[in-house]
């Protein structure tokens, strides 16, 4: 862990190079008035609206819709089976099969999908506008970095892993209070340093609803992947998967006792590692994920990070990558890239997941290492 102590309150990296834009994110949060004792920076961190991904901030009576991120809820869903291997041409099959039941991209469901969830959605102008859509959002991957992978465990045992968010009844839900904490501020609070970073006081109307409405988009989200997993268990046999899912958000802010105060800790890209807590920690689509054990950091905030964290932007690495190259890094490994277009996800858009993981073995520890087998991507 690094330091610097030249803004309002320290910076804390936990990574050896960081990006100039990175950096000038994180002063600009260490010099907000309501941020707390210091701000996080993971091993992942790359460049966010007005929050890096992979940051790390705690506030004092105030909350940041963008500090959350605009897929509300976005995490990780892994499940254990009891399988051992799986032949190649089983994985070609189940990867067609889990596609016809899983819409991916922009594609929705026909039908309204069941949640009990949605018999609760609270009172508020937004969710019960996006409500009806929601049904229909319910059980679907979306696109860009969100994916399905068959994974082996050197445990020996076939994983199953899914990241995925709120999809777009989270991005309307994030948009609506981030406008609205832009005019918020655009009236009282001028001095902020980017508007990307705009706040409502959390004891105020708005400030409530967005609390109640993106703990909302949480749940969905959660139930967003345990309905694809769910699914995808029913294919391959409910007898095979003995273990409970694990469940794992990092798009989110809650409140936590952090240095003897109530403060709210946003977590952007960045997950919840509290002593002996299971987190999931993915890699690129050719790389290792990991099942992690939280070691409670006071320092990140009992926080670490969420994945291996973008090296090039979407279309950088469309223009600059190689599609032989990044599909050789792949191997054997379905699902790779088959055009230039879609190296925006391929291994080298992404930090190595290798480094990432040296950079916090004071955040975590590895429980269980897994090498995709089959990869889907949105």
């Amino acid at each position: 862990m690094r330091i610097l102590t030249t803004e309002r309150i320290p910076i804390k990296f936990w990574l050896d190079d960081i990006d100039g834009e990175v950096l000038k994110q994180a002063r600009n949060l260490a010099n907000l008035q309501y941020a707390y004792k210091h701000i996080a920076i993971m091993p992942d961190a790359h460049v966010g609206y007005g929050m890096p991904i992979g940051g790390v901030m705690a506030t004092r009576e105030v909350i940041v819709p963008n500090a959350v991120g605009v897929d509300i809820g976005c995490g990780m869903t892994a499940v254990k089976s009891d399988i051992r291997e799986i032949p190649e041409t089983d994985l070609r099959r189940l990867v067609i099969e889990f596609k016809n039941v899983i819409p991916l991209g922009f594609t929705h469901h026909k039908e309204k999908q069941s949640w009990e969830g949605f018999q609760r959605a609270p009172d508020i102008e937004i969710i019960q506008k996006e409500l009806d859509n929601a049904k229909y959002q319910l059980g679907t991957l979306g696109g860009g970095n969100h994916f399905i992978e068959i994974q082996q465990g050197d445990d020996g045992f076939i994983w199953i892993m899914i990241h995925s968010g709120s999809r777009n009844f989270g991005l309307k839900t994030a948009t609506d209070f981030h406008q609205k904490a832009v005019k918020f501020c655009e009236k009282y609070h001028q001095d902020i340093p980017d508007r990307d970073l705009s706040f409502l006081p959390l004891d105020s109307k708005e400030g409530m609803n967005y609390f109640t409405a993106m703990n909302y988009a949480l749940e969905f989200s959660r139930a967003n992947r345990k309905l694809m997993m769910e699914r995808i268990i029913q294919i391959i046999g409910k007898s095979h998967f003995p273990e409970e899912m694990i469940h794992v958000q990092h798009n989110y802010a809650s409140k936590e006792i952090h240095f003897g105060r109530e403060v709210i800790v946003h977590r952007k890209g960045a997950i919840k590692a509290a002593a002996g807590m299971i987190g999931i920690i993915p890699g690129s689509m050719g790389t290792r994920s990991y099942i992690t054990e939280g070691l409670g950091n006071a320092e990140s905030f009992l926080s670490s990070s969420h994945g291996a964290g973008r090296r090039l932007g979407r279309r950088e690495a469309i223009r600059h990558l190689n599609l032989d190259e990044e599909q050789k890094k792949m191997g054997g490994i379905i699902g790779k890239p088959q055009k230039q277009s879609e190296l925006e996800e391929a291994p080298g858009a992404y930090k190595p997941i290798d480094v990432v993981m040296a950079n916090q073995t004071d955040l975590v520890r590895i429980l269980t290492t897994l090498q995709p087998l089959a990869n889907i991507k949105g």
